[in-house]
């Protein structure tokens, strides 16, 4: 193993890589070293995580980002429900706690927006005491201002990307740098090694990886085989996301009800759903059916027992606002890639691509040769007369 910072990728001459080329290796920076050095191979994995410095070579990404996560560890803190995840639905967004050792528990607080309160001056401290503080369930409140007032906060910002087809011969591209979701239900990390396995069933076959361009062909329907299983995680992980942020709307509320309450009926209602954020059954169809079943079901509680004009003009904004959140997401992941794949045609091999041009037109005149030549053969001896 070498670790160092890589500095851009190769191709077969040594030189800087251009689209269309074969990526031959990568130059880098040995850890604790100042010379940049090349590696080559023949095959490069891309996985250079959420801030990819290689993305932007490889693909056009359309990144957002919608919040950032702020972490403190609480010391000594009682959950409500030992040994399990946490989600306190807040205002404005959605706080986690969740175990990570027998005597603590990491909380992660979402803040919406691309701009985080200033720690230096003090502004994202008082944010946590004044506006998180108040709303957690008093046994966290406690452990969770004492580590506030330690000041031990982690960042990170939370960024979503569809992935989109990519093929490079020489290269695959895989984990955050290729596809992200915003992390609140931890399906990354479910992506990243379900990605890994199906590239690794698609590479089986192959003897060894010397021939780049039969490389690229064998793993040119990687996008298209990942796209339902992985498009299912990431829409739910960020329609979640959406339906958890309070949006001062009363719909809004009202589908965070139905949400709770339709995971509280248990059974089918709570199965569907918690396999789908396991992956253990990622079909975008489920997903869909689950989605508009609980904001039917918000629809069924404002109605109920005697519908009024108000709570039927409510309804009709839960069902209006529930289409608003899922069907961006689901048109950025591909409408027909996540329903569809099999109409998704492969992204072209680099490198075959005047091979793949040239194919089509000799095609057309050998078999316009094919069929002259047997026209004069029909000709100079016609096909006897039935006796």
């Amino acid at each position: 193993m070498r670790e160092g910072t890589v500095r851009g990728l190769l191709n077969g001459a040594g030189r800087p890589w251009q689209e269309g080329e074969v990526v031959a290796g990568v130059s880098y920076v040995p850890k604790g070293g100042e010379k940049v050095e090349r590696v080559t191979a023949p095959l490069t994995l891309v996985c250079d995580g959420m801030f990819s410095t290689l993305r932007k070579r490889m693909m056009d990404a359309e990144i957002h980002k919608p919040s950032f996560f702020v972490g403190v560890i609480l010391e000594d803190c009682p959950l409500p429900c030992p040994n399990h995840g946490h989600v306190v639905l807040a205002d404005p967004s959605p706080i986690l706690f969740y175990p990570i050792s027998s005597t603590e528990v990491r909380c992660l607080v979402d803040i919406k927006g691309d701009k985080l309160p200033s720690a230096g001056n003090g502004d994202l401290a008082k944010y946590m005491q004044e506006v998180v503080g108040p709303q957690l369930p008093r046994t966290l409140q406690g452990p969770f201002l004492a580590a506030v007032e330690k000041g031990r906060f982690r960042s990170m910002q939370n960024k979503a990307m569809a992935a989109k087809p990519v093929c490079h011969a020489g290269a695959v591209m895989l984990g955050d740098s290729y596809n992200m979701r915003h992390p609140i239900t931890g399906g990354g990390m479910t992506v990243a090694l379900h990605d890994t396995q199906l590239l690794c069933e698609m590479l089986h076959p192959l003897p060894n990886f010397d021939d780049p361009l039969a490389t690229a062909s064998q793993t040119t329907s990687f996008f298209k085989a990942r796209k339902p299983w992985a498009g299912t995680i990431n829409t739910l992980a960020n329609a979640l996301y959406l339906v958890f942020c309070r949006n001062g709307q009363r719909w809004g509320d009202v589908m965070q009800e139905a949400c709770f309450q339709y995971l509280k009926k248990g059974g089918w209602y709570a199965a569907g759903p918690v396999s789908l954020l396991s992956g253990l059954a990622p079909k975008p169809y489920v997903l869909v059916t689950h989605f508009f079943m609980v904001a039917l079901y918000g629809v069924g509680g404002l109605l109920a027992p005697f519908p009024t004009p108000r709570s039927a003009l409510l309804g009709l904004q839960l069902l209006w606002g529930a289409l608003g959140i899922i069907l961006p997401i689901v048109r950025a992941e591909g409408i027909r890639a996540v329903f569809f794949p099999s109409l998704v045609a492969d992204p072209r091999v680099p490198g075959r691509g005047r091979a793949a041009a040239l194919a089509g037109p000799v095609a057309a005149v050998a078999l316009a040769v094919a069929l002259a030549v047997l026209a004069q053969r029909w000709v100079q001896s016609p096909p006897a007369e039935a006796a």
